[in-house]
């Protein structure tokens, strides 16, 4: 079983009020717009870090992580991506990564608005975390805890503070 911690949309700012998730998490996953590599240092000495990098970001963070990732987390095959849409809504872009790959969990950032919606078509679930910087519409900061346990997203959670 892994302990994920998903943020997105810090934009160069980390809120000591979430340190005590960071720790408690296996990994933090973060979807983009990070906006300086000094937030990741620093996530990383918390827990495993895997991101990728937002419209915001500049060409050291670029160099570091990629636009999207696929990866496996315990038996779940996970894309991620800062600018992905929704169901329904898709990214052009990544709309024949989600068809070729077939993701059972797809997260994105971008929109500063937490969101955890079934897609029936693809047979995903989509994660949007929200934003827990300070720059954006936004006026609750928030992020998702959830564990995965085998095929299987379980104990999600939505941790939020005031702005």
């Amino acid at each position: 079983m892994k302990s994920i911690t998903l943020i997105s949309d810090t934009h160069d700012s980390l809120d000591k009020r979430f340190y005590s998730y960071f720790k408690k998490a296996d990994e933090i996953w973060h979807a983009g717009d990070i906006g300086s590599i000094a937030i990741t240092d620093k996530l990383k000495k918390f827990a495993t870090l895997k991101a990728v990098w937002g419209n915001i970001d500049n060409s050291i963070i670029r160099s570091e992580f990629k636009e999207t990732i696929l990866f496996r987390c315990e038996g779940i095959n996970v894309l991620m991506t800062h600018i992905g849409g929704y169901p329904g809504k898709y990214d052009k872009k990544i709309l024949p990564i989600i068809e070729r790959n077939k993701p059972k969990l797809f997260i994105s950032g971008h929109s500063h608005i937490l969101k955890v919606i079934y897609d029936k078509e693809y047979n995903l679930l989509h994660m949007n975390p929200g934003a827990i910087g300070n720059y954006g519409i936004h006026k609750v900061k928030t992020l998702l805890n959830f564990n995965i346990e085998g095929e299987e997203i379980k104990n999600l959670k939505v941790i939020e503070f005031n702005r």
